[in-house]
């Protein structure tokens, strides 16, 4: 593990080997699990802005599950989570025609219909990061569904950290980053 900042990293986020491949593990971090997707301070906020951009484009039991209880819910450790279907599916999923599942949220984003992209835990994924009393462990979770995407990873030969540049600098800044990158480098040297 290493510290940066007020972080604690695990060394699986550098040393491992992440690409999302969406052709074959077809979305299924977005429908498999116990609950929805964990949600920051201001997210179901965000979420309920979004909303009128991406209503037409969600499945009608999706609609219904938040006409009933809303973008999010408590999961079983009280923390705020997007709300799902059947027990499985996040309510802003959708599937296209060949099959795979999508982010409504991100689809809308990418058109320019949402300034929200989607939660920051989703873009994070697989790295979850877990907030304590006097520091934040960042770790990266690794599930038989993903096997997928370490197998693209160690093809390509990336890490799961630069896969994530874009999200883990969204959530933690620039200068974290770099160090993040720095300590890489020094870790790969030895």
């Amino acid at each position: 593990m290493i510290q940066i900042e007020d972080t604690i990293v695990s060394l699986d986020v550098i040393e491992r080997r992440f690409v999302c491949d969406l052709g074959r593990c077809r979305g299924a971090c977005c429908v498999e699990g116990e609950a929805g997707a964990p949600l920051e301070a201001g997210e179901a906020d965000a979420l309920r802005a979004a909303l009128p951009a991406v209503w037409d484009d969600l499945r009608p039991d999706a609609r219904a599950v938040i006409e009933q209880q809303g973008v999010s819910y408590l999961d079983a450790d009280g923390d705020e989570v997007t709300s799902i279907v059947n027990g499985r599916d996040c309510v802003f999923t959708r599937h296209g025609a060949d099959g795979i599942c999508h982010c409504a949220l991100e689809e809308a984003f990418r058109r320019g219909r949402t300034a929200f992209m989607k939660p920051i835990s989703c873009r994070l994924y697989p790295v979850r990061v877990t907030q304590y009393r006097r520091f934040r462990a960042v770790n990266l979770h690794r599930w038989a569904i993903c096997r997928v995407a370490e197998e693209l990873g160690d093809r390509l030969g990336t890490p799961a950290y630069r896969f994530l540049r874009e999200p883990l600098t969204c959530k933690f800044g620039t200068e974290w980053y770099a160090a993040l990158e720095a300590a890489a480098e020094v870790i790969a040297r030895r």
